[in-house]
C-alpha cells in the first residue's frame, strides 16, 4: 500500500511536469532528497526514477524554457572545473575499483547543480525550490521528532524509516541539515507566497522548527549540538531586541535541560572529554594523517582514498577526585578509518587544488549572500523579502560549514542545491538590476524618436 501511494504522488508530480515543465526539476529534488526508491519494497526498486527526472528536467528546459538572459555565475564554473577534477583524480584513484562507487553519484550532484540555477529564473521558481527542499526534508525531520518524542532515541538508534545509513538518512547528516534549513523555515511564514501567510502555515512551521531541533537529541550527535549554539549566535544578528532574545534563549536552554534524555547529555559530556572518547580521537588521528598523505600526494588519491591510512593513538581517561586522580592511558591500533570531515575529505582525496576549488565555491556563496543582504537591507517596494532571505541562505551555508567540519559531505546533494538556489537568487537579482538599468535608456530613445 505504501508503495502505491509513492507511486501515485510521483505519477502526479510527473503528469504536471508536461504541463509545467519547471515541475520535473522539483521531482528531481524531491526523489534525490528522500529517496523514495529505498523506502518502497518492490515496485520502486527497479525502475531509475532518479534518471527519468534528471532527463525530463533538462528536456523540459531545452525544449520549453524561456532562455533570455541567462547568465552562467563564476560558481556554476567552479562547479564544472571540480567536476572534470574529481573525474580525473577517479581516473587516477589509489583504489580504481572502489572510487567509481562514489563518483557515479558526485557527478550527478555537481552537474544537477550546475544545471539548477539555469531553470531559477523567477521569485516563484526560487521559492518552490526552497519549498520542495524544506518539505522533503521534513518528511525525514518530522518521523524523527516524532519518534524522539516518544522513544528518546539514541546514537546510532533513531530510526528514519530505512536501514541504510547513508545520504540525509545518517544521524550526524540530518542533524546538520535539519538546523541548517531553520533559518529558511522561519523565513516563510513571513515573505512566502505560495502558501498563505496565516495562523496554520506559522503553526505548521513552528512545529517543523521545533522537529530540526529535536533531531539532534534524537541522534544524540555532538554536530547537532555545535549547529543549535550557531544558529543561535547568527539569528542574534537580526535580532531587533537582543537582550530580550538572549534572555529567551537562555530560558528556553534552562527549561529543556531537564527533559533531554540521559542517553543525549552523556555524549554531550563527551565534547569536555574528547581524549577519553574513541570516536573524537579517532578522528585526530585520520586528520593528522590526512595532512601527512596530502604532503606526498598533493593532488589527492581519489575518492575512497582513507581506506588505506593506518593510525595509531592514545585515549586518555580521567577519573576519581581533584585530590586523588587516576589517569588511564590505553593504545589503539586502528586502519581505514573514514576521514569523518568534509575539509579533510576534500584534501585526502582530491588534493590541494580540490579542496581550494571547494572553498572557494562555498566562500563565494556566503560573500555574495552577505552583499544581496547588505544591498537590499533598505528595500524598494516589492524587494522586502530579498535581504532575509540572502540572510536564511548565507546562515544555512554557515551552519553547513560548522556540521562540514566533524562529517565527510563535501558532495551532500542537499548542499549543492542550497548553492544552486544561491546563485539563482543572484543571477535573478542582477537580470532585474539589468533590465531597470535599461529602462530609462530606452524611454529616452523613444521620446528622441
Amino acid at each position: 500500500m505504501r508503495d502505491l501511494a509513492f507511486i501515485a504522488f510521483l505519477a502526479a508530480l510527473f503528469g504536471m511536469g508536461f504541463r509545467r515543465p519547471f515541475l520535473f526539476v522539483l521531482t528531481y529534488v524531491y526523489i534525490d532528497i528522500v529517496s523514495p526508491q529505498r523506502l518502497t519494497y518492490f515496485l520502486l526498486n527497479s525502475v531509475p526514477i532518479s534518471l527519468i527526472a534528471a532527463a525530463c528536467a533538462v528536456g523540459g528546459w531545452v525544449l520549453a524554457d524561456d532562455k533570455k538572459g541567462t547568465r552562467i555565475a563564476p560558481r556554476q564554473i567552479l562547479m564544472l572545473m571540480l567536476l572534470f577534477y574529481c573525474w580525473y583524480t577517479t581516473l587516477h584513484a589509489d583504489f580504481p575499483l572502489a572510487a567509481p562507487e562514489k563518483w557515479n553519484w558526485v557527478w550527478k550532484a555537481l552537474a544537477f547543480a550546475i544545471f539548477l540555477p539555469l531553470t531559477l529564473r523567477t521569485r516563484l521558481r526560487i521559492e518552490a525550490l526552497l519549498t520542495f527542499m524544506v518539505l522533503s526534508a521534513a518528511s525525514i525531520i518530522i518521523t524523527g521528532g516524532i519518534k524522539t518524542l516518544g522513544s528518546g532515541g539514541g546514537y546510532g538508534q533513531l530510526d528514519l524509516m530505512v536501514s541504510n545509513n547513508s545520504g540525509l538518512y545518517e544521524g550526524s547528516t540530518i542533524s546538520t541539515v535539519a538546523i541548517a534549513i531553520i533559518p529558511l523555515i522561519l523565513w516563510f511564514p513571513r515573505h512566502g507566497t505560495i502558501f498563505a501567510r496565516d495562523w496554520r502555515v506559522k503553526l505548521f512551521c513552528y512545529a517543523l522548527v521545533f522537529a530540526c531541533l529535536l533531531i539532534p537529541v534524537g541522534t544524540s550527535t555532538r554536530t547537532g549540538l555545535l549547529c543549535i549554539v550557531l544558529l543561535f549566535v547568527l539569528m542574534l544578528r537580526d535580532a531587533k531586541r537582543r537582550l530580550l532574545y538572549l534572555g529567551g534563549a537562555g530560558l528556553l536552554a534552562l527549561v529543556a535541560i531537564p527533559f533531554l534524555p540521559s542517553a543525549f547529555t552523556q555524549r554531550m559530556e563527551t565534547i569536555k572529554t574528547y581524549q577519553g572518547d574513541e570516536s573524537a580521537s579517532t578522528r585526530l588521528a585520520v586528520w593528522k594523517w590526512t595532512i601527512a598523505y596530502a604532503r606526498e600526494h598533493p593532488l589527492g588519491g581519489g575518492f575512497e582514498a582513507y581506506r588505506q591510512n593506518h593510525i595509531r593513538y592514545d585515549t586518555v581517561k580521567t577519573e576519581g577526585t581533584a585530590d586523588n586522580r587516576q589517569i588511564d592511558r590505553s593504545l589503539t591500533v586502528d586502519s581505514g578509518r573514514a576521514y569523518h570531515s568534509a575539509y579533510f575529505e576534500m584534501l585526502g582525496e582530491q588534493g590541494y587544488p580540490g579542496l581550494a576549488l571547494w572553498l572557494m565555491i562555498n566562500a563565494i556563496g556566503l560573500i555574495r549572500m552577505e552583499v544581496l543582504r547588505r544591498r537590499y537591507a533598505k528595500p524598494a517596494e516589492g524587494e522586502e523579502w530579498i535581504s532575509p532571505l540572502a540572510s536564511a541562505l548565507e546562515h544555512a551555508h554557515l551552519i553547513y560549514l560548522l556540521g562540514a567540519a566533524f562529517i565527510a559531505i563535501a558532495f551532500q546533494p542537499f548542499i549543492y542545491m542550497l548553492i544552486g538556489a544561491q546563485i539563482g537568487l543572484d543571477t535573478y537579482l542582477a537580470r532585474k538590476r539589468s533590465e531597470q538599468a535599461w529602462r530609462p535608456l530606452r524611454a529616452r530613445r523613444t521620446a528622441m524618436a
